[in-house]
């Protein structure tokens, strides 16, 4: 999901990593926006959710839009990428390689671990260990930013963990949850290469050719992101509407866990890698943020509807709780400033 925002570029080389706020106007212009941004999309995936509940038979026959859907969805992230953009990867790669690392060993392996601890049937299993062994999410970027992480870090873990998906996707998959479902890693990979690597490649070099013509529309990409997903999701719940009926609550704790030890164990490598506070937040929210609508439609494409519940689910929440969890951070800041303004 692609949250980025016009002036991210700017952030990224002009701004200090421990402190990505100033007190201009216009950047708090770009905080509302960006908060508004995180806000609403949780309750247009409700909005979305619910009418595929409620009007099933209009939206299963879209099914076959989901793949193309998210192509949009990552071209867009594509074009708001830049090469300074990975640059940090060659300045600083313990904390973002260390960042990647985490996602792709601490999602996968919590998620599998739910799955057994849960006892969830093997299409909800796959659904889970799916969610995990997803690339992160760029709505990460904007929840970082609102939590006063480091933004920098935030694209470069977000770019990099999204070039390595072919990879490390359908092998993780294969690992984990082929024990549940059979696992085509081969296709899986090719389709991952057509979702998301060629289309993230495309949206950046037409970036660096027409670099003046995409920042004309880079604010509105947001949006039609937001727009596609939500549609997204709305068919992937029409097409699994019953099964949201048998195991939807089970599948909110499976979803809540996953999030919530990605977080906290995002967390704490942050700290044995003795980041700045900043960072340490980052790397939490990179690592429990996933690209869940991928997941989704990986799922449904491989496996079931039922398997794509999962990651349905874990795009309304994660959400909810980036912004939350951004809410808290950002409190904790404020605070303890105005306690050194207080002393001095």
């Amino acid at each position: 999901m692609n949250f980025a925002f016009v002036h991210r570029r700017a952030m990224i080389l002009h701004m200090p990593t421990h402190d990505p706020y100033t007190a201009d106007a216009a950047q708090e212009n770009e905080t509302r926006s960006a908060r508004t941004a995180v806000l609403l999309f949780p309750a247009l995936i409700l909005l979305g959710g619910l009418t595929g509940m409620l009007m099933p038979a209009a939206f299963q026959p879209l099914s076959p839009l989901i793949n193309p859907l998210l192509m949009v969805i990552m071209f867009g992230m594509g074009l708001t990428l830049t090469l300074p953009d990975f640059g940090m990867v060659l300045r600083h790669p313990l904390p973002v390689l260390g960042g990647v690392c985490a996602q792709f060993v601490i999602m996968p392996l919590v998620g599998w671990a739910i799955a057994a601890l849960l006892g969830l049937d093997p299409a909800l299993a796959a659904g889970v260990i799916l969610v995990g062994c997803a690339p992160g999410g760029t709505a990460s970027n904007v929840v970082t930013y609102l939590a006063r992480g480091n933004v920098a870090l935030s694209v470069a873990m977000t770019s990099v963990s999204t070039l390595l998906a072919p990879l490390l996707t359908p092998l993780l998959t294969l690992w984990l949850a082929g024990q549940y479902l059979p696992v085509a890693a081969g296709s899986m990979a090719g389709t991952v290469v057509q979702i998301v690597l060629i289309p993230v490649l495309l949206g950046l070099v037409i970036r660096l050719l027409f670099n003046r013509a995409v920042e004309a529309v880079l604010k509105a990409l947001p949006w039609v992101s937001v727009l596609a997903i939500a549609f997204v999701v709305t068919i992937i719940v029409a097409g699994s509407a019953q099964a949201i009926l048998q195991a939807g609550l089970l599948v909110l704790v499976a979803v809540i866990l996953h999030n919530a030890a990605g977080l906290l164990l995002g967390y704490g490598v942050g700290a044995a890698l003795r980041l700045p506070e900043g960072s340490k937040r980052t790397v939490s929210i990179e690592v429990g943020m996933q690209n869940s609508g991928l997941a989704a439609g990986l799922a449904t494409q491989y496996f079931s509807p039922e398997a794509a519940l999962p990651g349905a689910v874990f795009s309304v929440w994660h959400n909810l709780s980036g912004a939350l969890v951004a809410a808290f951070w950002r409190r904790r800041r404020q605070n303890a400033e105005a306690a050194g303004a207080s002393k001095n």
